[in-house]
This record gives structure tokens, C-alpha cells and sequence, in this order.
């Protein structure tokens, strides 16, 4: 039988954690200048790789980490400090002017998907610690089912939500999208330093 409350409890708790809503934005700014090509494959890409991630942790738990001799609290510290210079890069406009300086001949886009869309943005610590609960309250091949498949509807609402992200670059504009990069680069760069404190309170050197 299908535990419908913990379905709903698990969808809403999981929709929070990733909050596909904020990281539209983000994913926007990330992709600015790509073609509707180019971040249609860089949403794809991001899911696909977040959906993996997930179902890894959501199988093995905190032991795919102990295998490699790291513990969540280093992870944070890590995805903190990376997410930190990614957020440096839109703030001051780094990428653009990496672009430029390489010529016309270098019209790609930097591909943002695996880093920092997928991790840590998408699968960071807070929705690995969550599947990891997740799964430990419903052990089993059906509990792991179950966890996937809110997973999966998840990351399919955060699909849609970053396809649909052209419309709101057309209706910004190129100013307004200048403006909602470095604004989003000094909330990344919040959020990435509130990584680095939760991992240092978890190694006891830092207070509550």
C-alpha cells in the first residue's frame, strides 16, 4: 500500500530543501547569453545529473561519502567554498569578460550544469542529508521507489521551471538581467559562506 503521507511529506520537504522557485533565477543568470538550444541541454544535463546524485545517496547513504573518507560536515565546507568563487564570477562579471577577451571565435557558452547547477546548487547538502533521511525512514527496494519517485517530480517541476526561464530574460531585458546576476552573486555568495559555517558548527568550530 502506498503511504500517501509520506509521499506528500517527503515532496514538500524535498521541494523546499532544492526550491526550484529561487533557483530559476540563478539558472537564468548562469546561462545568460545562451541560446534557448544551448540552456534547453544545460537544464537537461543539470537534472539528469542532480537525478543520479540523488539516487545514489538515497541507495548508499552516508557510506558513498565514508568510502571516500569524507564526512557531510567537509562536503558543506567544500560545496561552500566553491559555490563562494562561482558567486565572485557574477558579481563581478568574470565569465562575461573571459568571453570577451577570448574573441569572437569563443562564442560557447560555459557550461554551468555540473557545477554549480547540479552540485551544489541542485544535489548539495541539504537534499543529500534529506534523501539520506528520507530513505531511513522507508528502507527497502519500495522505500527507495519511493524517494525517486519524489525526486522525480521534483526535479521535472525544476525542469519546467528552467525551460520557461527564456520568458523572463525577454522580459527583463539585458539591463535587468546585469542587475538580477549581481544580485543573485551577493545572495550565492550568503548562501555559500552560510555552507562553510553549518560545516565548521558540524566539526564543533564554529557556534550555533
Amino acid at each position: 500500500m502506498i503511504d500517501t503521507a509520506f509521499l506528500i511529506t517527503s515532496f514538500v520537504t524535498l521541494f523546499v530543501i532544492i526550491d526550484p522557485i529561487g533557483l530559476t533565477p540563478i539558472f537564468l543568470a548562469l546561462t545568460q547569453g545562451a541560446t534557448p538550444a544551448e540552456r534547453r541541454s544545460i537544464a537537461i544535463r543539470a537534472a539528469f545529473t542532480a537525478m543520479f546524485l540523488l539516487a545514489l545517496f538515497a541507495g548508499f547513504g552516508e557510506a558513498v561519502l565514508g568510502f571516500a573518507g569524507i564526512s557531510m560536515a567537509a562536503f558543506r565546507v567544500a560545496g561552500g567554498v566553491l559555490l563562494f568563487l562561482t558567486a565572485l564570477d557574477m558579481l563581478f562579471e568574470r565569465r562575461t569578460k573571459r568571453r570577451e577577451n577570448q574573441g569572437e571565435e569563443a562564442t560557447e557558452v560555459e557550461d554551468p550544469s555540473i557545477f554549480p547547477m547540479s552540485i551544489p546548487l541542485i544535489a548539495g547538502p541539504g537534499s543529500i542529508a534529506t534523501v539520506i533521511l528520507l530513505s531511513g525512514q522507508k528502507p527497502g527496494l519500495e522505500g527507495f521507489a519511493m524517494v525517486m519517485g519524489v525526486v522525480f517530480a521534483v526535479l521535472l517541476v525544476m525542469l519546467a521551471m528552467f525551460l520557461a526561464s527564456g520568458l523572463f530574460e525577454r522580459a527583463l531585458g539585458k539591463t535587468g538581467i546585469n542587475v538580477v546576476t549581481r544580485l543573485l552573486g551577493m545572495l550565492l555568495a550568503a548562501l555559500s559562506v552560510q555552507f562553510v559555517l553549518d560545516g565548521l558548527r558540524d566539526f564543533g568550530f564554529a557556534g550555533a
